[in-house]
């Protein structure tokens, strides 16, 4: 792994944002992906906020044939539960903390700071903030999962047992099938994770009634 930091696209709300928003995109995507959904976001009120785009790094995708395509981490198969790429998502992970690190440099505390993804991106978001050893401000998940399902009880660090998930998934998701979501959900909530759980008629995508809750969601979470 090369200690260069991800290349990212950033947007600021105000000069001098005190608030970090990391929003990881999905499988074959970049980080242009999400940044329309900045000015469709009602975040008035809210302090400033810088929200980076990184672009993950390409890599063959097996699922794809072994095309090369910006991913987070290989998808084995079909049943991306039993076959994971755990040293691709434990590279992902470090590439993410150094954008949290860089965030911190530029005097973005940690607790100030959100993971946000879509789809692979989500489940980057779930990989690196429950791991994370300060407290984040929210985790935003959606259309995803909590990849290394097995291993999460024993490698999350209680730092971020308090912060607020919010989670959302299509009913109709060819993809990422919304049971397996909701497994996702169930684990976090075993684990007394505070999860706000939305679904919606979609598929693997993202609907303006999502984009509403969502806008709501991070308002809340920001004037705490």
């Amino acid at each position: 792994m090369t200690s260069d930091l991800l290349d990212t696209i950033e947007l600021e709300s105000a000069p001098e944002p005190t608030i970090a928003v990391i929003w990881m995109h999905g499988l074959g995507a970049d980080g242009n992906d999400f940044v329309p959904i900045v000015k469709e976001l009602n975040l008035k009120g809210c302090p400033g906020i810088r929200f980076v785009f990184p672009h993950a790094a390409t890599m063959p995708v097996t699922i794809n044939g072994g095309y090369v395509m910006r991913a987070w981490y290989d998808i084995l198969g079909t049943d991306i539960a039993k076959r994971e790429d755990e040293a691709g998502l434990r590279v992902s992970q470090a590439r993410i903390e150094q954008l949290i690190e860089r965030e911190k440099a530029r005097g973005i505390p940690a607790h100030r700071i959100i993971l946000a993804g879509f789809s692979q991106g989500c489940a980057m978001a779930l990989q690196v903030g429950l791991r994370h050893p300060e407290k984040l401000a929210g985790l935003l998940c959606l259309s995803g999962y909590v990849p290394l399902r097995d291993v999460i009880a024993e490698e999350r660090h209680g730092a971020n047992q308090q912060t607020p998930i919010y989670m959302a998934h299509g009913r109709a998701d060819p993809v990422i099938p919304l049971q397996r979501a909701e497994q996702s959900r169930d684990l976090l909530l075993e684990l007394g994770y505070h999860v706000e759980w939305h679904e919606y008629m979609m598929q693997h995508s993202v609907c303006e009634e999502e984009i509403n809750d969502v806008s709501a969601w991070l308002q809340g979470v920001l004037k705490v």
